[in-house]
């Protein structure tokens, strides 16, 4: 078995849900295209995810073009990864039933992001929201993913896929893999500018709490100029005491290289807005070859199309496989 052969899967994706924040990107995006070279890699657009909220069809379909432009942008290669949209395969779908009906509705219901978001939106808490988690677990089974990037709020549901992945291969012999999930080491959590108890998202009515991956420059400085810090005037590395200024110390670190002592000496003596400055210059300045990249594939539709087309194809042959095996395994007739 040759090198190739033997690198471990993974899977990873992220729902359509306009520009990504700058918490999207150093929290996952980011470390996507680091993985490629190491990984057998395959990154989705979960659009069928984003479908337990209410979505506009329109804007869910540009969306979808919006997200992929923006991976593209941030470094996924489809040549040396799989690009594709969730909905383009639909094997995910059906390895969704097989696991609904090996799910049990005790676990289910358990789920945090469940009750999380049937209290979010509690004028449409449907059937969706509630097999989401089987759905996810489908997205990774499917492929016999090794590894998935998970962030505290989805380790819930990666165990979920552990325990039905289990239950299916004792009741019916072998057949998934255990999949693990992967942590990165740094900048896994980027919490809001306004208030930074909170993570980073764009749904926060304050829209100077997030930064949008196409901010321009102006706006990202304004937003980091406005960031909520402390009384204490030190850029000091002290996240229990000094939350704000250790989240922006974070973000800096991510894009200078620079460990938390040396930010620290750097900005001795100088006050909160120089250093707050500093940060939305070095984020301006990262983001805005990204930023004419998302703008050059937004304006190449068949280049999209022809990207997510071979995805798709390349997806389905591996997914075929995994839904062909589970029919037999359940006793579902095949011709």
């Amino acid at each position: 078995m040759s090198s190739e052969d033997m690198k471990k899967r993974i899977l990873s994706g992220i729902q359509p849900s306009g520009s990504f924040t700058l918490g999207n990107y150093i929290g996952a995006i980011r470390n996507w295209a680091a993985l490629q070279d190491q990984f057998d890699c395959l990154y989705m657009v979960a659009d069928l995810h984003a479908l337990t909220v209410r979505q506009v069809p329109a804007q869910l379909r540009a969306h979808t073009c919006e997200a992929v432009s923006m991976l593209l942008a941030a470094g996924i290669d489809p040549k040396q990864s799989i690009l594709f949209v969730q909905s383009h395969v639909p094997a995910h779908t059906q390895l969704n039933w097989i696991l609904c009906c090996n799910c049990q509705f005790g676990e289910l219901s358990r789920m945090t992001q469940f009750k999380d978001k049937s209290l979010s939106h509690p004028d449409n808490v449907n059937g969706g929201l509630f097999t989401y988690p089987a759905l996810m677990a489908a997205d990774i089974l499917v492929y016999n993913a090794d590894l998935v990037p998970v962030g505290q709020d989805q380790t819930q549901h990666l165990e979920l896929a552990r325990t039905v992945a289990n239950r299916f291969n004792n009741l019916y012999s072998p057949t998934f893999h255990l999949p693990e999930g992967y942590i990165t080491k740094e900048g896994a959590k980027i919490m809001s500018l306004a208030d930074p108890s909170k993570k980073m998202s764009k749904s926060d009515p304050n829209v100077n709490s997030f930064v949008l991956m196409n901010d321009d420059k102006d706006t990202i400085i304004r937003k980091f100029k406005r960031a909520v810090t402390d009384s204490e005037g030190t850029v000091r590395y002290d996240v229990e005491n000094k939350a704000g200024i250790s989240n922006l110390m974070s973000i800096y670190h991510v894009f200078t290289g620079k460990d938390m002592s040396e930010i620290e000496n750097e900005f001795s003596g100088r006050g909160y807005a120089d250093f707050k400055a500093a940060v939305g210059e070095v984020v301006s300045d990262a983001l805005a070859p990204i930023q004419g990249e998302y703008t050059k594939y937004m304006n190449d539709k068949a280049y999209l199309n022809e990207v997510l087309k071979d995805g798709a194809e390349k997806a389905s042959r591996i997914a075929d496989r995994m839904v062909s095996k589970v029919y037999k395994k359940v006793g579902l007739y095949q011709m």
